[in-house]
């Protein structure tokens, strides 16, 4: 049997060779256990020397922006949770509104959820989420311009920022990708931290939405401090220690139950 750093140094080679890899495939090379492989992926992903994935692990991408994971793989995160904040979000509407949804497989659940409204206007950067709101058959859907990012199917660039210069939203439901009391809200990509200023500007009320794995983070490109926030809408996993400093900056906390 081969050692486990030496397996581990060859998985990891293998993900440099294949950008990514299953557990079935590593079993049939290895032949060990799925629960062996689990650990193996588990215990590099918390080195940062992997991404893990379900079912598997990809690279890292070569950027200096952090983390940048593929929305295909985001889905499968916390589902529970990103479903409680898309319906409690939802709520938070008014028909007749005109509102900015963001990219995220958060934004995505806000999307499937408004059945009850009869006339909205939705501005979004989601190529997904457009595709999701064009089953309602009543809403006037607008998708910005711009060029295409596979990784968060949205679009972005100066196409995508001045269009949106075009619209003034009630709402802007903003996806987050890191968060924390001292940095505020960032991602790990700069064209997508530019065109999320332009919609925080464009936008009377900004509401970020997202689940407790993205607290105490920060990524590479800045988008706004909390004070320059209005709500946060999370999950009960919420961190108890930092809900005083969100009520300090005036900023209102919403907290989705999971029970429902």
């Amino acid at each position: 049997m081969i050692p486990t750093q030496e397996r581990r140094a060859m998985i990891l080679q293998l993900i440099q060779q294949n950008n990514r890899v299953s557990i079935g495939e590593l079993q049939e090379k290895f032949g060990i256990s799925e629960v062996s492989l689990r650990k193996d992926l588990n215990i590099m992903h918390n080195a940062r020397l992997l991404i893990r994935t379900r079912g598997g692990a990809m690279k890292i991408p070569d950027t200096n922006r952090g983390y940048d994971i593929p929305i295909s793989s985001k889905k499968y995160d916390n589902v529970r949770e990103k479903e409680g904040i898309g319906k409690l979000a939802a709520s938070l509407i008014n028909d007749g509104e005109t509102i900015l949804l963001d990219s995220g497989t958060t934004t995505l659940e806000i999307a499937r959820n408004l059945h009850r409204f009869s006339n909205l206007t939705i501005v979004t950067n989601a190529v997904n989420i457009a595709i999701e709101l064009l089953k309602y058959e009543r809403f006037m859907v607008i998708l910005l311009g711009g060029h295409i990012r596979e990784t968060s199917l949205s679009t972005v660039g100066p196409t995508a920022e001045a269009s949106l210069k075009s619209f003034f939203c009630d709402k802007l439901f903003l996806g987050v990708d890191s968060f924390s009391i001292s940095n505020g809200i960032s991602t790990p990509n700069l064209e997508e931290a530019n065109l999320n200023q332009t919609m925080i500007s464009m936008s009377k009320e900004v509401i970020a939405v997202f689940d407790y794995s993205k607290c105490q983070k920060r990524s590479f490109a800045h988008i706004c401090r909390l004070e320059d926030i209005d709500a946060i809408i999370s999950d009960k996993k919420f961190p108890a220690r930092l809900r005083p400093d969100v009520k300090k900056a005036g900023v209102r906390l919403y907290i989705a139950n999971l029970d429902d």
